[in-house]
């Protein structure tokens, strides 16, 4: 028997607000056309100040433990993948926690920018099958626009906030090919540091900053990281590229999406792409895809899924999941 960490549940929350390319031209120097040409967005939700990352983060986890038919106080352990926490310290997980209602499990916070999400997912996965957990809630979680300099149209386009959530089980199988998390595999190289940042920190200006970034320079990375680290996934799981069912990707922009699977030889159709009416909602990116597809049905269970992401850092990963 093999212990696996099972996705039963999935949730998401956006805010009230959805922002057209039209509305968002109002105030910035774009066009709907330029912004969709470039990167397929439509829409994004921009967060109220009394929306915050731990409110978003919050709905979500009540989403998914919905979804698992699961109350909260199951719970004993959430890893909350942000690069927008509530506040320095403590960790957003933890009010996360108090706002379930649950008086004592694992809660703490990873920050991994857009790639968070499968970097909460590994440790959850790990926790879980040494024993130190049983179900676990992995969420991501941002609220992009306060990091936004809104006179830069090349960057604050790109962006918006909400937040995904899952449920992880631990879950014994003697299926070699059952349900659950098969492998996932995890990269970082701080040498590229200027190309994709925010110019603050608390221990450097002591400001939260604005993000800044070269996309040109990214977009050529993340097409070749991303085709490598789905490539090198599906090893580790001893599966190959025409196994998958769906590809459930960081959602940054729709031209990275098309060449990444253009160089997996996978189709179009078995990419999920909700960017266009999401943006990139950073950490919360892969969970909200994921999401939408398991509500709208594409995604059933028994479906062998890569998940990838890579953000700032460099960071990027992929996990295989069987549904």
């Amino acid at each position: 028997m093999t212990l696996r960490s099972v996705i039963i549940g999935t949730g998401t929350m956006l805010p009230a607000r959805r922002v057209s390319n039209a509305e968002l031209a109002e105030t910035v120097d774009t066009t709907d056309e330029w912004i969709v040409e470039r990167t397929g967005i439509r829409f994004r939700h921009i967060a109220s100040p009394e929306e915050t990352t731990g409110t978003l983060a919050t709905g979500a986890a009540k989403a998914a433990l919905a979804a698992a038919g699961l109350p909260a106080q199951d719970v004993d352990l959430i890893v909350l993948a942000t690069a927008t926490p509530d506040q320095t310290f403590p960790a957003t997980a933890t009010k996360v926690q108090a706002a379930l209602g649950i008086d004592d499990c694992v809660a703490f916070d990873v920050a991994a920018v857009c790639s968070g999400f499968l970097y909460a997912l590994q440790v959850a996965d790990s926790m879980i099958r040494a024993g130190a957990a049983k179900r676990a809630l992995v969420i991501g979680a941002e609220t992009f626009s306060r990091l936004l300099d809104w006179e830069d149209r090349g960057t604050c386009v790109l962006f918006g906030d909400g937040a995904g959530a899952i449920v992880l089980e631990g879950q014994e199988s003697d299926d070699s090919n059952g349900r659950g998390v098969l492998a996932s595999k995890l990269h970082a190289d701080g040498r590229h540091n200027e190309l994709l940042y925010v110019d603050g920190g608390p221990s450097t200006t002591g400001t939260v900053g604005k993000l800044r970034m070269k996309g040109r320079e990214v977009f050529r990375h993340a097409v070749v990281n991303l085709a490598s680290v789905m490539e090198e996934s599906l090893a580790a799981a001893g599966l190959q590229p025409g196994d998958v069912d769906w590809v459930v990707p960081h959602q940054a922009n729709a031209r990275i999406l098309d060449a990444t699977a253009r160089k997996l030889n996978l189709p179009a159709e078995k990419v999920i792409v909700t960017v266009d009416q999401h943006a990139n909602t950073s950490a919360a990116s892969v969970p909200l895809a994921l999401d939408t597809a398991v509500k709208d049905g594409r995604i059933k269970q028994g479906d062998l899924l890569v998940l990838e992401a890579m953000g700032g850092g460099f960071t990027w990963g992929a996990a295989v999941v069987r549904f």
